[in-house]
């Protein structure tokens, strides 16, 4: 099965940056368009996924610099992520009829997988700026995850770490090394018969402790994210769907942000 699928996030909010920046009364304002293609498909009996993501950012940053307003936009592509995706425990890769009758003979499953997702450093970046849509790094973000249904219900858990190399033109010729970030996220999904479905979720995130030229900068993360999302099918082929996202830190160094989200995919 293969999936087509474009989306559009609006994102606005306060960030507090490291007091050596001088940068204080920070906010920031992303529209993000994205287009997705997913591919699923058997390996050894079970199911599989290979997705690619593809955003393209209009940001805007304003607040006092050295105690006088400024403000500085970008525009352009952020970084492309690839993902790869496997489910070892439930979940066999089956099709049309085959799928229906499992579905039919099996309304309690737990199903658990693994995943790997490398983010690349093709965005937009200038490396004698601070603020950019690129990071010029890798990230890798290995995942465990499972997946509980009963009936219309389900009952999700995923723990994620976020692998960083170095950045060695970091606002000119510096070197920022950055900790791992670890994630855990939990869902809980309601799926009617007719295939619509809402969603509740909360994440949270801590580490990820930058190093510039060696010396650490004490900006360890931690964020809570929570949100809601709906989906609904449009036809056979195609669905609809929207969410709301919060991020809200806990750390003097962060972010809150608010997100919304739109999105259509389409399956053939």
């Amino acid at each position: 099965m293969n999936i087509f699928a474009v989306g559009a996030a609006y994102t606005d909010g306060d960030i507090t940056t490291d007091p050596v920046l001088d940068l204080e009364n920070a906010t920031v304002e992303v529209k993000t368009v994205v287009a997705s293609y997913l591919r699923a498909f058997d390996l050894l009996g079970k199911s599989a996924r290979f997705d690619v993501l593809l955003p393209y950012q209009d940001a805007r940053w304003e607040g006092l610099l050295s105690g006088e307003p400024a403000s500085v936009e970008r525009h352009g592509l952020d970084d492309p992520r690839l993902r790869m995706s496997v489910n070892f425990i439930g979940a066999p890769a089956l099709k049309g009829k085959a799928y229906q009758a499992y579905r039919s003979a099996h309304s309690v499953t737990t199903v658990v997988g693994a995943a790997l997702s490398v983010t690349l450093p093709l965005g937009e970046y200038k490396k004698d700026k601070l603020l950019n849509l690129g990071e010029n790094r890798f990230v890798f973000r290995p995942q465990l995850g499972f997946v509980h249904t009963r009936e219309h219900w389900s009952y999700e858990l995923t723990g994620s770490i976020f692998l960083y190399t170095d950045n060695e033109d970091f606002v000119g010729d510096n070197k920022r090394e950055q900790d791992p970030l670890y994630a855990l996220q939990t869902h809980i999904v309601y799926t009617a018969r007719q295939h619509w479905w809402v969603s509740v979720g909360a994440a949270h995130g801590w580490g990820g402790e930058n190093k510039i030229n060696g010396e650490n900068k004490d900006d360890e993360r931690r964020d809570l994210l929570y949100g809601l999302s709906g989906g609904l099918p449009i036809g056979s082929h195609a669905s609809a769907k929207l969410a709301y996202v919060a991020n809200r830190s806990s750390k003097a160094v962060g972010k809150d942000t608010d997100s919304v989200v739109l999105g259509y995919s389409f399956r053939f």
